[in-house]
């Protein structure tokens, strides 16, 4: 059975930073790629950062110079370090493990979130 579960959200003021946490049972980091997701109140869910299993990254333009997702093989764990933390941060953040082709990923399994709240 696979998991994923996210830590590491919570409460910062605007301009500070916090790192989110995936750790996975029941499949392997490498062999996917890996997504960060949010979603705002009344907003649809929308793709943050992801990188492939060739370990490159990508990120949407709200967050590049800002975000930065790593993994830790040995760990089987994704990271989020996310900086200079805005309101428009204000979000539950999911990551997901899928397939990456074609400038296009298709998720398989998702986290259950984690809520991170930005105060201004």
């Amino acid at each position: 059975q696979v998991q994923l579960v996210e830590s590491g959200g919570g409460l910062v003021q605007a301009g500070g930073s916090l790192r989110l946490s995936c750790a996975a049972s029941g499949l392997t980091f490498s062999m996917y790629f890996i997504g960060w997701f949010r979603q705002a109140p009344g907003k649809e869910r929308e793709f943050v950062a992801g990188i492939r299993r060739s370990g490159s990254t990508l990120y949407a333009d709200s967050v590049k110079g800002r975000f930065a997702t790593s993994t830790d093989n040995a760990k089987n764990t994704v990271y989020l370090q996310m900086n200079s933390l805005e309101s428009e941060d204000t979000a539950v953040y999911y990551c997901a493990a899928g397939k990456y082709s074609n400038s296009d990923y298709e998720i398989h399994y998702w986290g259950q979130g984690t809520q991170v709240t930005v105060s201004s």
